[in-house]
């Protein structure tokens, strides 16, 4: 080859080559860039990803707290209408109280009697149930009444023991009544006195036997009694009475 052919070739090789490095390099100036741009956008991507998925465990969050809410709102609905309807039972109840209390005041004794009891003694002796026979044979024809039951102690003993004896005897008087003459209970009112209220001295025997009593009262409503004896229809007399 001719020393002319072998520099055109030379010439030729470097000439490529230079090209070459040169693409290369063009090429890698442009790459670089995208690459760049690539990482960056994976990045945002990845932390979108993380805010996304944060913000919806806060939202999960949210609903579940807000359930919780809704749920404790509800509670306390409940427990506001069960409040009101306590404080209507209670209403309900002053207010039929406060009628029975004004009730009483129309309420007056017709009739009653007396009882005696042995030392420490609640149970009814004979003549203690035939005076109670008596007594109630004046309520049968009573519609409006009350039987108030009253119970006493000597003053020998415990006032607290005193207190409950008077009870008891004035429980066996109660249990009689409605046991032997059908007298309903809830027409009954019974207080155990106690050695209150005494109609003898009690430093003698004979005063504390008068004191060993129940005191059984009967009550009538004159109001209702009127009223339902005006409202009763008059009576026609007989052709035979008629002038």
């Amino acid at each position: 080859m001719s020393r002319i052919s072998l520099v055109a070739v030379l010439v030729s090789g470097s000439m490529l080559s230079t090209i070459g490095c040169a693409t290369k390099k063009y090429v890698q100036s442009q790459v670089t860039p995208i690459n760049n741009r690539i990482g960056e956008l994976n990045d945002i991507t990845s932390k979108n990803t993380s805010d996304i998925k944060d913000v919806d465990g806060k939202a999960q969050q949210g609903i579940q707290a807000a359930n919780q809410a809704d749920q404790k709102a509800l509670a306390a609905g409940d427990s506001a209408d069960q409040a009101n309807q306590k404080a209507n039972h209670v209403a309900t109840g002053l207010n039929g109280l406060q009628g029975t209390v004004e009730n009483l005041d129309n309420f007056k004794p017709v009739s009653g009697t007396t009882v005696q009891f042995g030392p420490s003694k609640w149970t009814l002796t004979k003549a203690n149930e035939q005076a109670l026979d008596e007594f109630a044979q004046k309520i049968t024809d009573q519609r409006h009444f009350i039987v108030q039951v009253q119970g006493f102690t000597d003053s020998t003993g415990p006032a607290s023991y005193n207190a409950q004896l008077s009870r008891r005897r004035a429980d066996s008087v109660i249990q009689y009544l409605a046991a032997k003459h059908n007298i309903p209970p809830f027409r009954i009112y019974v207080i155990g006195m106690g050695e209150a209220n005494p109609v003898a001295e009690n430093n003698h025997s004979a005063g504390r036997a008068k004191n060993r009593r129940v005191d059984v009262e009967l009550l009538t409503n004159s109001l209702e009694s009127t009223s339902a004896h005006a409202n009763a229809p008059p009576q026609t007399q007989p052709s035979s009475d008629r002038q």
